[in-house]
């Protein structure tokens, strides 16, 4: 397991920059107001639009599960027979729903291994909460309904790759995450000894990295052309995710109506504590976005409103869309008595 799971805030720890970008309305007054940022990047790191502060590290969560995928897909994936679905999965913050649970169960069989070596824990599954119903009375439910136990698998398929035990495969001592670092830092361009590094949900390493940076790697997933380090690998994954986004998310996901959205044209991730990424294929463009307070609706109803301002939105894809963004609140007596908007504008 890593070490220093907890330290201490740093005394000197500089707060990030974040400006309103959604505010609840009762009345027409405000009454609460949603702090975040936004960066626009192309493949090529050139900024070309921000909201507020674009600079400073914040824990990029579950959205750095393509590049903790990296060096196994550049590496192994013809070796361990991974299609496009597989590839999708190890990339995922999933539902928690048959098809996810199945497929883990069948990657950690092809190495000889089994729910127990995961090491990510146990929860409910995200479908409950997704899609507002209640487990059955009595459902049990094992590390390979945990979101992040494709991540995992894809951890101990590497180390298994590299010929190494699975046992510490989370420290960062472990081949499996200095492989990771190593991809971390090429595609966002942060040296590893300047990454900041602190513990995800799921108790593997995460990084915090500025948000031109973690768009600029997801708009460098969108290139054709072979990377220098790691070939084909950064384009296939973005395209197995974008082919299966039932595999990266689930049924009433953000990623899974972003996707479908794109219509083969989007590959996005969303990260715990309100971190969202999306790249356009057509456009070379990532796009990188954190609510401050963690919260997902004001985050995506933010994100919707820059998809908008980027004149990325059609009629099709606004339908497609809706239901990410929340409808009038009403009071228990059902009065209508407030909404919540978007107040962010790009800038250059």
């Amino acid at each position: 397991m890593p070490t220093n799971l907890h330290l201490p805030p740093q005394p000197n720890a500089v707060l990030p920059g974040h400006v309103p970008i959604a505010v609840s309305f009762r009345g027409g007054h405000p009454e609460n107001i949603h702090h975040g940022s936004l960066a626009v990047v192309d493949a090529q790191g050139t900024l070309l639009a921000r909201v507020g502060d674009v600079d400073s590290p914040l824990f990029t969560r579950s959205s750095l599960k393509p590049f903790q995928a990296m060096p196994l897909i550049a590496g192994f994936a013809e070796t361990l027979n991974l299609d496009d679905a597989d590839i999708a999965l190890l990339c995922a913050s999933h539902n928690g729903e048959p098809m996810h649970v199945d497929r883990v169960a069948l990657l950690l069989s092809r190495i000889g291994a089994s729910e127990a070596t995961l090491a990510c824990g146990s929860h409910v599954p995200f479908f409950y909460g997704a899609t507002g119903q209640s487990p059955e009375p009595g459902a049990r439910f094992t590390r390979l309904h945990h979101n992040c136990s494709g991540k995992h698998t894809g951890m101990l398929m590497l180390a298994h790759a590299l010929g190494l035990p699975s046992d510490g495969y989370l420290s960062p001592e472990h081949a499996v995450q200095r492989e990771i670092v190593s991809s971390v830092s090429h595609f966002s361009g942060i040296s590893p000894e300047h990454l900041v590094r602190g513990t995800d949900g799921c108790s593997a390493p995460n990084y915090a990295l500025p948000l031109r940076s973690l768009a600029h790697a997801f708009a460098r997933l969108t290139l054709t052309a072979p990377d220098p380090v790691y070939g084909q690998a950064p384009h296939r994954v973005a395209r197995a995710m974008s082919r299966h986004p039932e595999l990266v998310s689930g049924q009433s996901r953000n990623d899974l109506a972003l996707m479908l959205a794109g219509r083969g044209d989007w590959v996005s991730k969303v990260g715990a504590d309100g971190v969202q990424t999306l790249a356009s294929f057509s456009r070379g463009i990532g796009i990188a976005a954190k609510c401050s307070d963690g919260q997902l609706t004001p985050l995506m109803v933010a994100f919707i409103s820059a998809l908008e301002q980027l004149a990325w939105l059609d009629d099709e894809r606004r339908t497609a869309l809706a239901s990410l963004t929340p409808p009038a609140l009403k009071n228990a007596a059902g009065i209508e008595v407030g909404v919540m908007r978007p107040v962010l504008t790009l800038t250059t």
